[in-house]
């Protein structure tokens, strides 16, 4: 079985990951921080993706002395679990802090 490529995102999620990805939403980077999601929330860019890009002009979030802020939680999956809200976190913060 083929490993799918992972696509590198400025939190650390890859959007290869998401089962939105390629049906309604083309990622992160096509999108310049607006997915599919932000719709949802009435937001007009993700504030993870505006902090990272926008404000700090960080590559990713890896490089910023302030992760993991507020903005990581401000919203939540409805459809996971705390559980599995906290170990997608452990796991965004692992690939970030891995990156150079």
């Amino acid at each position: 079985m083929a490993t799918k490529k992972k696509i590198e995102t400025v939190c650390g999620y890859s959007c290869s990951d998401c089962d939105h990805y390629t049906k309604e939403c083309p990622g992160c980077k096509q999108t310049k921080g607006t997915p599919f999601w932000t719709a949802f929330v009435n937001a007009s860019q993700c504030p993870v993706y505006e902090c990272c890009t926008t404000i700090k002009s960080l590559p990713h979030c890896g490089k910023c002395p302030d992760l993991f802020c507020e903005r990581f939680s401000r919203y939540k999956n409805p459809e996971i679990t705390e559980e599995e809200a906290a170990a997608s976190l452990a796991a965004m913060e692992k690939e970030l802090r891995s990156r150079k």
